[in-house]
């Protein structure tokens, strides 16, 4: 028997009964005793067993509105009985809770109450305010072309769809998300953006150059196939300037990308007000962190691709890891769908250009970590037949044997610089080439075993929606 503190009321009723005893006289007493609210031990004290045997109290459940007296009746009703609630002339009234099954719900007092909640949250903050996923057309995530095979290039659906799994980025810049292009000085950060404008200009669309570095030279923005004509720039003088310019370039949606360069170069006013002397610290990187919580919330909605390109800088006293660290902060980090990483390998014979590594460092939309390699001429930009035929030789549709590569069984070059140039000069065969790398990257991504062609979700290539591969486009034009 457990050893329990009796209640005042228990002693109270041992006290009667006592008293009755030692007068000698036989009295019954009568009393009602509560129990604790929370008691749950077997109740063992003398005082209940002069009214009752020992009885299980198990802990009452739900909201106890009446104090001890209905928690203690609430007690008693047996564990198997609880299935409901209280009604208001006391009696227990029993429901049942519902079952879910594949997400529909089979209580219609359910079903009404969420339509009510659903109805009310449009009420108060405007129609679509929240919707279904399979009802959100807007969420669908598609891409702008890079300008390479290998890189990623403009898809024939989109990027979640049955996009191509070869390209790094799996079918190019994400619309709608933020991009960041980060590396070491002389890496070809400026030529991706500039092909990134180059790409959505050739398929009517608007792009925007935020030069805060003031150093974009419009001959060689030019000469990558960037109408400067039509090309936005703006030179602000502040990084807050720069960054409401790309908050209300993105609020208007009529722009379709927009390449801030650079983040190291956004610097705060304050800064450029005070001294050489004056310590600010973490300006920039608040300044970073305020401005992407504005941008991100209507980027989806504008469907605009923000491209920031970064410096580096070292962090001083690291012993082990790597010191190297974007600037402006941790917020963009966050904040970017795809990261690139890009890094100069070698200068190419005759000091034609360098071969670039790319690395993606982060993916949202598709498969992160992969990583590679891509020819930039000077004068030229990204070497678009090299990015071809490496693209060729991963899928197999390009063999080389030694230092010749032969298409279709018939060797047409002898080496890597000059298959480059024989299919420059013959565009019959970059095209046709080009059209078997699309289809081998299709059947990769969906096998023909697992495409049913009564399924009106694949879109296949006879039905292609001219707004995202219009009729005839190409890599190489």
């Amino acid at each position: 028997m457990k050893r329990m503190i009796p209640s005042p009321q228990s002693l109270g009723v041992v006290i009667a009964l006592l008293a009755a005893t030692s007068a000698g006289k036989s009295a019954l007493v009568l009393a009602f005793v509560p129990h604790p609210p929370r008691l749950t031990a077997t109740t063992s004290h003398p005082a209940a067993g002069l009214l009752s045997p020992p009885r299980k109290f198990v802990r009452p459940v739900g909201r106890r509105r009446g104090g001890w007296e209905d928690a203690a009746a609430d007690a008693l009703v047996p564990r198997a009985a609880r299935k409901g609630k209280s009604g208001s002339d006391g009696d227990l009234v029993e429901f049942d809770v519902g079952s879910s099954k594949n997400g529909v719900n089979d209580n219609p007092a359910r079903r009404a109450a969420l339509e009510g909640v659903l109805q009310r949250i449009e009420r108060n903050y405007g129609r679509g305010s929240i919707v279904k996923l399979g009802d959100a057309g807007g969420m669908v995530v598609d891409c702008v072309g890079s300008g390479s095979m290998t890189l990623g290039f403009l898809p024939q659906i989109n990027c979640l769809g049955l996009g191509y799994v070869d390209a790094a980025m799996g079918g190019g810049y994400p619309k709608g998300r933020v991009v960041e292009i980060y590396g070491p000085e002389s890496s070809g950060k400026t030529t991706l953006a500039l092909h990134a404008l180059a790409e959505v200009q050739q398929t009517g669309g608007t792009a925007a150059f935020v030069d805060a570095e003031h150093a974009l030279d419009p001959a060689y923005a030019k000469s990558l196939g960037v109408d400067v004509d039509a090309l936005l720039v703006s030179q602000p003088d502040s990084g807050e300037m720069a960054l409401d310019i790309v908050d209300q370039l993105v609020r208007s949606a009529a722009v379709d990308v927009i390449v801030v360069d650079s983040v190291a170069a956004l610097v705060p006013r304050a800064e450029l007000e005070g001294a050489m002397s004056d310590m600010q610290v973490g300006l920039q990187a608040r300044l970073m962190s305020k401005a992407l919580r504005k941008i991100t919330s209507s980027l989806s909605g504008s469907q605009c691709t923000v491209i920031f390109l970064n410096q580096l800088r070292s962090k001083v006293g690291v012993m082990y890891g790597s010191p190297e660290v974007t600037s402006g902060g941790n917020a963009l980090k966050f904040y970017a769908s795809v990261r690139l990483d890009t890094r100069r390998r070698e200068v190419l014979p005759d000091n034609m250009g360098i071969r670039v590594r790319v690395k993606v460092v982060k993916n949202k939309v598709a498969a992160p970590f992969r990583v590679i390699e891509l020819d930039i001429l000077f004068g030229e930009g990204i070497d678009k037949m090299g990015s071809l035929l490496d693209a060729a030789l991963d899928l197999g549709v390009v063999q080389r044997r030694g230092s010749w590569y032969s298409y279709q069984d018939t060797n047409f070059a002898q080496g890597r610089l000059n298959a480059g140039v024989y299919l420059k000069e013959n565009k019959a065969v970059a095209k046709k080439m080009e059209a078997e790398i699309r289809e081998v990257m299709l059947t990769a991504k969906m096998p023909a075993s697992s495409v049913d062609p009564n399924d009106e979700s694949i879109i296949f290539d006879d039905e292609l929606d001219p707004s995202i591969a219009p009729e005839g486009s190409s890599i190489l034009e």
